[in-house]
């Protein structure tokens, strides 16, 4: 069956593998050496953002429907659209005796405040000052300059993505008590994955780690998708920006998708219980004639999609949350 295939130009994507334990796996800890991780993570720190947060899907705030709440770095901020579809964000605090504005009514593309009825239309208003807002189709982000620090941008860094309507996009979200470093340092260790995602992946290799002038991670590793039966896939991982981590398929099943991890403050950087918002993109693409299919089916994809991104995101986040706890005592060994 497989040999037909082939022939007729058709390669099927699962693999079968031998059978083998998890113990009988090769260990990678020499290879995850703590200084490359925190070199690696040093990069990433030092990239710019231009005060650029995500806080959310761009499906979670919807034109006619309530507005959306997220404090990041500390601050409240509330996001609503217009009749249009425009994206306004600004303070979620009412200028006027302070309601949360997250918990208030948009009526016709005005924000309208449910404690007296101040109304705000994405303006400066009563001392209300509208915050820059981004939406790149998938996610929407808030430019907070107060918390960044940084000289602002007038644009997000965004990723490279399947070009638009060629993929299925799920956005998946978590919080944990860690620092966004935490999050980022995670992703910057893909030798972890066969190890502590035995489910997900098997044979997982570094083909070749980051360095000054290259600095992105070459992983060949394979997706399970049964007991025997895997995926095959080259994937690479760079940090664009100071709190985020993308995963690319550059070969195998899968090509051009790609994964985005972002990491939100939503504490204050003095906090000492900080919390962090996981807001994690998977933007899945194929050049298979059936993907087609999948695009049709993408309203039920979905929620399988953020479940397996649940799954992981379960594992990390004790990864992450360890990470700070070992820090903040002063016994991280990295």
């Amino acid at each position: 069956m497989r040999d037909r295939a082939e022939r007729a130009g058709w390669t099927p994507p699962l693999r079968r593998r031998r059978r083998s334990h998890w113990a009988t796996q090769a260990p990678t800890w020499r290879e995850a050496r703590p200084s490359l991780i925190a070199d690696a993570l040093k990069r990433a720190s030092a990239r710019r953002s231009g005060n650029w947060f995500v806080v959310g899907a761009s499906r979670a705030v919807r034109a006619g429907g309530r507005p959306y709440g997220r404090t990041v770095g500390g601050v409240e901020v509330v996001l609503w659209r217009s009749d249009t579809g425009e994206l306004h964000a600004g303070p979620g605090a009412c200028p006027h005796l302070g309601a949360p504005l997250r918990d208030s009514r948009v009526v016709c593309g005005t924000l309208v405040c449910h404690w007296h009825g101040l109304a705000l239309d994405g303006g400066s208003f009563a001392g209300w000052e509208p915050y820059p807002a981004h939406d790149d189709g998938v996610l929407v982000w808030v430019r907070l300059d107060a918390v960044g620090g940084e000289e602002p941008l007038e644009r997000p860094v965004v990723p490279a993505r399947p070009a638009a309507g060629s993929g299925v996009d799920a956005v998946f979200t978590t919080v944990g008590r860690c620092e966004p470093q935490d999050v980022v340092a995670n992703r910057l260790d893909p030798w972890h994955g066969s190890w502590f995602h035995p489910y997900s992946f098997v044979d997982l290799t570094v083909a070749r780690p980051p360095t000054d002038e290259d600095d992105t991670f070459v992983v060949d590793v394979s997706f399970r998708v049964t007991g025997r039966l895997v995926v095959p896939a080259r994937a690479e991982f760079t940090a664009p920006g100071p709190r985020t981590v993308v995963m690319r398929i550059t070969e195998g099943e899968g090509s051009t998708s790609v994964v985005e991890t972002h990491a939100t403050p939503l504490t204050h950087e003095a906090d000492e219980r900080p919390r962090t918002a996981v807001v994690e993109a998977v933007v899945a693409a194929s050049d298979r004639r059936g993907f087609a299919l999948a695009r049709a089916a993408a309203p039920a994809l979905r929620p399988l999609m953020r479940r397996t991104a649940g799954r992981l995101w379960r594992d990390d986040l004790a990864y992450a949350e360890r990470r700070w706890a070992l820090r903040s005592a002063g016994r991280f060994p990295g």
